[in-house]
């Protein structure tokens, strides 16, 4: 079995930010592979889910981004899943906006999020990295992820929770090259493959 956690912040008034990428994606999976109702425990919301020959359950923290780990430990412990089976989505301020990374373990990059994760369960987990870009300034940061995404914005959003969901029973089953790949191809194939961060409109250079 495996814990699909999406990352976000709980209620309307997030529900459209850039921080809550991880959510939209987990809701997307549910969507597409028919998951059952959403029901509201460990700290958050669950649902079931088939994904190919893998079982899973998709998990939303309701704790707020910096206590995610508290829900996402509540779930390991309660299933008995192991840490290498956990995977987060996530929003990735230091990919470009429609880029997906996969990795195992690694820093934290500064994510309250995976920080959380890090501190309740442990560090290695796998990491599905969803590409938001920069706003070209550090001092912009908060602001930028917690703001919604923008009208032209949305297009690759949708596309990219859609080839994450497509392709997800890849990463379920261990394949995470192949899933990586898979995504990269969908968003090339719809034109995704050069979009630019809000940095680099700015002309920051930064993505």
């Amino acid at each position: 079995m495996r814990l699909i956690v999406g990352l976000g912040n709980p209620g309307a008034r997030y529900a459209r930010n850039r921080h809550n990428i991880g959510f939209l994606a987990v809701d997307e999976i549910a969507r597409v592979h028919r998951a059952s109702p959403w029901r509201k425990k460990f700290q958050g919301e669950i649902a079931e889910v088939a994904l190919g020959a893998e079982r899973a359950i998709l998990l939303k923290p309701q704790t707020f981004m910096n206590e995610s780990g508290r829900s996402v430990s509540e779930a390991q412990r309660f299933y008995k899943i192991a840490l290498a089976d956990v995977i987060v989505l996530h929003d990735e301020l230091d990919l470009a906006p429609a880029k997906l990374r996969v990795k195992l373990g690694g820093g934290n990059a500064g994510h309250n999020g995976l920080r959380s994760i890090t501190a309740q369960c442990g560090n290695d987990y796998r990491r599905v990295r969803l590409g938001i870009g920069h706003p070209g300034d550090k001092a912009l940061v908060h602001a930028y992820v917690l703001n919604d995404f923008g009208k032209s914005e949305e297009p690759w959003v949708n596309d990219l929770d859609r080839a994450v969901a497509d392709h997800i029973a890849l990463l379920a089953a261990g394949e995470d090259a192949s899933f990586q790949n898979k995504v990269h191809l969908a968003m090339a194939g719809r034109g995704w493959d050069d979009v630019k961060g809000v940095g680099e409109r700015a002309g920051s250079g930064k993505n």
